[in-house]
């Protein structure tokens, strides 16, 4: 059996960045564990049979504001500009969402003025200085009417549980806009790796000191390897083989349906914030930008955690708390990094697991007496992207065979 000096368990954005990172930084050999038949975890995307390019586990929205995280994925892909549009499905209507000044005059049927808009919601929002959970973020800007129109009923079909039980955070993340930017995110760089997810994964570790087992459950070789040092990025509670209590989770389970149409909906994304047991049907080509004249949607059905992978950690103070538990234990841990969603138990973005990803690489480093391998100076992004990041012109997916 070869020689490893480490083991990287789980080969999504996370593993695949430490990984990368010790094979080309470190020159160092590494293994990369997951127990999935594919790289990428849930970033993965793939073609289907009918060609059109769909992520499989739901649509990974690329966006940051860290021109750090440009500057280090963009040695692995060029880049497709996006513009995240999408819907809300709720009185019968279609709505623009996030809310913004455009869905203000599709509600009131008139031309309206972004002051009046401002004055109007001065009116309806429930004053709360210090909101403690998500129903209380969104009642204190927009009041009642329109979180029951847009927000509670998803967040619940989400989450399985009110907003008023879930930590701020969750809807703190979507913004409320008095202009007529429809986009779905903020962040300066939006964009799709041009070739796709896999295919950015696969360059990331196309090191020949990188070696991947897939299939594989990373305890099996614990009992008979040992290495220099382990980054795990599964979750926590497995790790300690559930020591103090599984950590509760949300999954969803993914509907895939191909139709004999160039377009099913107008936008990528259409939410359902009503009865239907589905949260969104996202048809991905809006944002892949494939000429092909067949689509692929996808529904989305949240269901527990215990009943399928777990996608998202459940944001409430009583977990929070469980979690510290298993955290003060990772603490004390010398030769085991913990990083990502999974092993930290938090819901980060893909740009803030690459975040943590090369942090944690560089506090190795360091502690090690290895030269830190990411340019820290690199801050937020506070003018246009370069266009050398952004090659434009792209319409149609070149087929990848590695699939």
């Amino acid at each position: 059996m070869a020689d490893w000096k480490y083991l990287v368990v789980g080969a999504g954005f996370a593993g695949c960045t430490l990984a990368e990172r010790i094979a080309n930084h470190l020159q160092e050999s590494v293994l990369i564990v997951d127990k999935r038949n594919h790289i990428g975890g849930n970033s993965y995307d793939e073609y289907d049979k009918a060609g059109v390019l769909v992520h499989k586990y739901g649509p990974h929205y690329f966006r940051t504001d860290s021109r750090l995280i440009v500057k280090y994925l963009s040695q692995f892909t060029e880049w497709l500009p996006v513009k995240y549009k999408i819907l809300s499905f709720t009185h019968g209507k279609h709505f623009q969402f996030p809310i913004n000044l455009n869905t203000w005059e599709q509600i009131h049927g008139r031309p309206c003025t972004a002051d009046e808009m401002i004055t109007s919601l001065e009116h309806q929002r429930v004053p709360i200085e210090n909101p403690k959970n998500s129903e209380e973020v969104v009642i204190s800007q927009i009041g009642w009417q329109l979180y029951n129109m847009f927000y509670r009923n998803y967040t619940m079909k989400q989450w399985g549980c009110a907003p008023s039980e879930l930590d701020s955070s969750v809807c703190a993340r979507i913004p409320i806009r008095y202009d007529r930017d429809d986009r779905y995110l903020s962040a300066k760089f939006q964009a799709l790796p041009k070739y796709g997810y896999h295919r950015l994964f696969q360059k990331m570790i196309s090191n020949p000191q990188i070696s991947i087992l897939l299939n594989t459950d990373y305890r099996d070789l614990r009992q008979q390897m040992t290495f220099k040092h382990i980054f795990y990025t599964g979750p926590i509670d497995q790790f300690y083989d559930y020591q103090f209590g599984p950590l509760p989770y949300r999954s969803l389970r993914f509907e895939f349906e191909t139709l004999d149409v160039e377009y099913f909906q107008e936008a990528m994304q259409v939410n359902f914030p009503n009865s239907h047991a589905f949260t969104r049907i996202v048809e991905i080509k809006h944002a892949t930008k494939q000429r092909i004249p067949s689509t692929t949607i996808v529904r989305e059905y949240p269901i527990p955690g215990e009943l399928g992978d777990p996608y998202y950690p459940v944001p409430k103070e009583a977990n929070y708390k469980l979690y510290e538990k298993y955290s003060q234990l990772s603490a004390r841990e010398r030769n085991t990094s913990f990083v990502g969603r999974l092993a930290t138990y938090r819901y980060y973005n893909m740009d803030e697991v690459v975040d943590q990803a090369l942090e944690v690489f560089d506090l190795y480093c360091q502690r090690n007496g290895f030269p830190t391998g990411s340019d820290r100076t690199l801050n937020q992004i506070s003018d246009p992207i370069p266009t050398s990041l952004l090659r434009r012109g792209v319409n149609q997916h070149i087929p990848c065979h590695f699939h």
